[in-house]
């Protein structure tokens, strides 16, 4: 029988919290015209909320898997749910008055709200990399799928820390005060195009893309782990976990060169969807090299495979071989002793 998935449950609880708070987002989109900064007013909840469901999905799976150091994972777990349920208040309340949240100190209440967020925000990176520790003294499966989850962990932890470069106030906010410290936007004011959905800035450099990528390592590299796990009932070089183990190392590198490929690119204050010559090289050096290293690692496990299969080969061709023997031998014994049992009765 298959072992009952275990849950962290205020985690799985502030998922469904979150998920209704996402739907009643989409509501509010459809029946409330007010903008903010050039976008619907519950666009930002609608997002934080998504993003929360899938942070609070993933380590409650997490947390319910570990066998060591369980009631530590399990409070900072729990710290981080609340923490989490408190800056969506905060950003959901902001929403509905119409105002901004993340950077507000233009009033005294703002900037009460916005210091409590500040400091949600580094708690649950302290909690948070408290259960990432602990997942180094658990074992999650074997070499392949351990590595995985750690890697995604320690890129994501990476990534969250990457929003404190919004935190500081840019120098056109200092030289025109007007009560906001701090930006996601290098190069313009925050607002203006951006990318459906996401938001991202279509004309300059956006810190909230390093940000994003980098939080959901967690998802996409242990992911990916699973599609070669899937895979491997079909290919065969892929059921070797030195095989899997070895991509899982190449995706960590190029996922983290990502990262401080479009970390880079939004301090230039360069758009993802405008890049440069050296953005594009760079991009495709990347590529080049991941392309380079997989076809490296399946190449040498097709190789092991076919020396495996050469030597259980020929395992089988000496054991028919003294099979063989063993039967000629058999067959000379009776032949021996027939001989002798008619010379006796000669």
């Amino acid at each position: 029988m298959t072992a009952a998935i275990r849950w962290h449950r205020p985690l799985l609880v502030l998922a469904a919290a979150m998920g209704l708070l996402a739907v009643a987002c989409l509501v509010g989109m459809i029946v409330d015209p007010r903008h903010l900064l050039g976008v619907g007013i519950w666009e930002k909840p609608l997002k934080f909320a998504l993003s929360t469901v899938i942070y609070a999905v993933t380590w409650s799976w997490l947390i319910g898997q570990l066998q060591r150091f369980q009631r530590v994972a399990w409070w900072a777990g729990t710290l981080s749910a609340v923490l989490l349920l408190v800056e969506l208040i905060i950003i959901t309340g902001a929403a509905a008055a119409g105002i901004t949240s993340h950077f507000n100190v233009s009033t005294a209440f703002s900037t009460v709200l916005w210091s409590i967020m500040a400091g949600s925000i580094g708690t649950l990176w302290v909690a948070t990399f408290v259960v990432s520790v602990v997942l180094f003294r658990n074992p999650l499966g074997d070499h392949a799928r351990s590595f995985a989850i750690r890697s995604g962990a320690v890129i994501a932890l990476v990534g969250m820390a990457l929003a404190f470069l919004m935190t500081g106030p840019t120098s056109e906010q200092l030289s025109n005060w007007q009560g906001i410290a701090g930006a996601h936007a290098v190069g313009i004011a925050d607002g203006g195009p951006g990318v459906p959905i996401l938001g991202w800035s279509t004309v300059a450099g956006d810190l909230r893309i390093p940000h994003f990528i980098g939080m959901h390592a967690l998802q996409v590299i242990p992911l990916v782990l699973m599609g070669l796990e899937w895979a491997s009932r079909r290919i065969a070089v892929l059921r070797r976990e030195s095989v899997r183990w070895a991509l899982m190392v190449v995706l960590a590198a190029v996922y983290s060169a990502v990262l401080a490929m479009v970390t880079w690119q939004a301090l230039r204050g360069q758009s993802i969807v405008r890049p440069d010559a050296v953005t594009l090289v760079l991009s495709a050096s990347i590529v080049l090299a991941a392309l380079c290293a997989a076809a490296i690692i399946i190449a040498r496990g097709l190789r092991s495979l076919e020396v495996e299969r050469l030597a259980h080969l020929e395992g089988e061709e000496l054991a028919a071989a003294s099979d063989r023997d063993g039967l000629d031998a058999s067959v000379g014994h009776v032949a021996a002793d027939d001989g002798e049992h008619r010379l006796v009765h000669r």
